[in-house]
């Protein structure tokens, strides 16, 4: 008999991305296209040649973070949604510290650049998610509403500030940074990813799941987050301080998303581009309900949308690219309807023994 934990697990999200590609082959005929030979051609532009697996991985690489922000503040029971602002926030602090320091020491070395870049960004996002945390834990404003309004201002701190101090003339991005404060490229390294700009944050990200899962699971503060999220009453009564785990978890979770920037300003175009993130902070919320908010599940979730991502591009010849939205939109659906049949018909299953 196939155990609960697996089939909540595996099951349900596998059940959940074949009925996705069914309903986008109803789509694909519905407009008269062979449903095998589209998705030969989205196979054959993302894992079938090296470019396009390079071009998956880099553009799985922010939604890996932002998917992790995403499930920690899950497991402390919160829902972050604004890793958009948060990623925006870090990433703008980012770029402006690899800029002024690479311009005010330029013969500092990479070894202290980056760290000091990447520290830059985790605590502009960090900041920007202990403020929802901190209102949530002192005055229980719930933190939806707060993040959602802090991605508007964000965006407008963050317009504002490029477009009006650091912006160069006749763009919308910030100075580049200098040589220092580059993360190589895999295709430096590896002639097989020529061309694509998968870059070392990939690794990076990677680090910091392994890291993130270390924290959740195997610390004193990680039984702390999951016990509020399993049961704040309890938590209390056991003597969890609440309150400095809600912030510290909205913290946490914002320091991960400002991390995204180094994906495509230390690894890709070296400055800080107003819009760039283009979604990928609300995208982190599919990616942690697919990957069921475990760190693992994150990363196969965030290639899987990468791959989409890719995919859309590929198919564009052939049929619209919306039909990605429309897979995408409809894996979530799913996953949110087949995880609620599965618990209730568990919990039917339980009241019967």
């Amino acid at each position: 008999m196939i155990s609960r934990k697996y089939t909540e697990v595996v099951v349900v999200p596998l059940t959940a991305i074949s009925l996705a590609f069914l309903a986008g082959a109803l789509f694909i005929l519905a407009i008269g296209k062979n449903p095998i030979d589209v998705y030969g051609v989205m196979l054959q532009g993302t894992l079938g040649t090296s470019y396009g697996i390079g071009q998956v991985l880099f553009k799985s690489t922010p939604l890996i973070l932002t998917g992790l922000s995403v499930a920690l503040a899950f497991h402390a029971g919160l829902f972050n949604i604004g890793a958009e602002g948060q990623l925006n926030m870090g990433a703008l602090a980012m770029g402006l510290m690899g800029w002024w320091i690479t311009a005010t020491w330029p013969s500092l070395s990479w070894i202290i650049v980056i760290p000091l870049c990447l520290i830059a960004g985790f605590m502009g996002g960090a900041v920007w998610g202990f403020i929802p945390g901190w209102l949530k834990a002192r005055f229980g404003v719930h933190e939806v509403i707060n993040t959602i309004m802090l991605n508007f201002i964000s965006l407008g701190i963050v317009n504002y500030l490029v477009m009006e101090h650091f912006h160069i003339p006749e763009t919308i991005h910030t100075p580049e940074i200098g040589p220092a404060a580059h993360i190589p490229r895999f295709d430096a390294l590896i002639p097989l990813f020529s061309g694509s700009p998968v870059n070392a944050s990939l690794l990076i990200a990677l680090g910091i799941i392994v890291l993130s899962g270390y924290l959740l699971f195997r610390t004193r503060l990680g039984y702390e987050i999951r016990a509020l999220g399993f049961n704040p009453p309890a938590a209390e009564y056991a003597g969890i301080n609440i309150n400095r785990i809600t912030w510290v978890s909205m913290a946490l979770s914002g320091g991960i998303a400002g991390m995204v920037g180094m994906n495509f300003i230390l690894g890709y175009k070296y400055y800080f581009e107003d819009g760039f993130a283009g979604g990928v902070g609300f995208m982190g919320i599919a990616v942690a309900l697919l990957g069921k908010n475990h760190p693992i599940g994150i990363v196969l979730a965030a290639l899987l949308f990468g791959i989409l991502s890719q995919g859309g591009l590929a198919i564009n010849t052939q049929v619209p690219k919306d039909l990605v939205e429309i897979l995408e939109a409809i894996i979530i659906l799913l996953m949110v309807i087949m995880t609620e049949i599965f618990r209730r018909r568990f919990s039917h299953q339980k009241q019967i023994k």
